[in-house]
């Protein structure tokens, strides 16, 4: 039997992910890797494959199959969803063909509440979480580059029955080059991520501006400890048990990057184009309500950026 893994969306994520999995297992009678692209980028995989530019080395890369019709496929061991939070409901509808009773859903999108979501659009599914760490991007059709030497893919079960099937994938994931970690606490790891893209994507965007004057301004440093105070008390409202240390890390983090550089959610409002405002901004203020938790800062920003929305 072969292992058929599925790679939905084949932006910068999906595409060094998917590619790094395509060259490895391109000859391995074994496991089969599929992608599920769209337009003109798929149209140049088809053709000449996907080229993979790393750190390492550029690569030319061949799946079993690329396509916009997952009937073509068959039933998937494992599918990788990488499509933007707001892409998700549909991007379910689409690959509900492919799935079976064994198949396992794994999505790599930014936010907390994903793999829940596609629980209820797919009651019965084995979904597990995930959050990844990478700086990479679609910079032609066909063509995917990574850089900066991040490649972190962080997934685990907190539902599981048994640690088998996650430890092999682990394995299958490490022998393609892919630095795996397969966390038994994955929802911990998830949150941690989410302090810092939630934080920075809600305020570059609010104040439009980059990271790094986020730290330079007293209004805009106190809106962002007074959104990380926030942030803490749902976490942990939600099990996450996140230590207040957390929001000093992010301030550290802001303080690395380079001064310019800003949030992807920012540069979608700047360009006009819809934006992950909801999954990294509104689910925070639904939380808190959930919890009877105020989140006075969080629904000021959620409140002035869906003014900005594109309808």
């Amino acid at each position: 039997m072969k292992t058929k893994i599925v790679i939905v969306g084949l932006g910068g994520v999906g595409g060094y992910y998917g590619g790094m999995l395509a060259k490895r297992y391109a000859d391995d009678p074994k496991v089969e890797i599929y992608f599920v692209a769209r337009g003109k980028h798929l149209k140049k995989v088809q053709e000449n494959g996907l080229t993979l530019i790393t750190e390492t080395g550029t690569f030319q890369v061949y799946p079993a199959l690329a396509t916009d019709n997952v009937s073509e496929i068959g039933t998937a061991d494992y599918i990788i969803m990488t499509p933007k939070s707001y892409d998700l409901n549909s991007t379910v509808a689409q690959i509900k063909p492919i799935v079976g009773p064994n198949t396992v859903i794994l999505p790599l999108l930014n936010g907390i509440d994903n793999s829940d979501r596609i629980r209820t659009l797919l009651p019965g599914a084995e979904v597990w979480q995930g959050c990844c760490y990478i700086v990479a991007r679609l910079n032609d059709p066909g063509v995917v580059e990574s850089s900066g030497g991040v490649h972190r893919f962080n997934f685990g079960y907190e539902l599981k029955q048994t640690e088998e099937r996650l430890i092999s994938f682990e394995k299958l994931l490490k022998n393609a080059g892919i630095d795996a970690v397969y966390y038994e606490k994955i929802m911990h790891v998830i949150w941690t991520k989410f302090f810092f893209i939630s934080a920075t994507a809600s305020l570059t965007s609010y104040f439009d501006v980059s990271f790094g004057a986020l730290l330079t301004d007293e209004i805009r440093k106190t809106t962002l400890v007074n959104l990380l105070e926030e942030l803490l008390l749902v976490a942990n409202a939600e099990g996450a048990e996140i230590e207040r240390t957390v929001i000093d890390k992010v301030i550290h983090q802001l303080e690395k990057l380079p001064f310019e550089t800003t949030a992807s959610m920012h540069s979608d409002f700047q360009s006009g184009k819809n934006t992950e405002v909801h999954g990294l901004t509104g689910i925070v203020v639904e939380l808190g309500r959930k919890h009877g938790i105020a989140t006075p800062t969080y629904e000021k920003v959620y409140n002035e950026l869906k003014k900005r929305m594109i309808i």
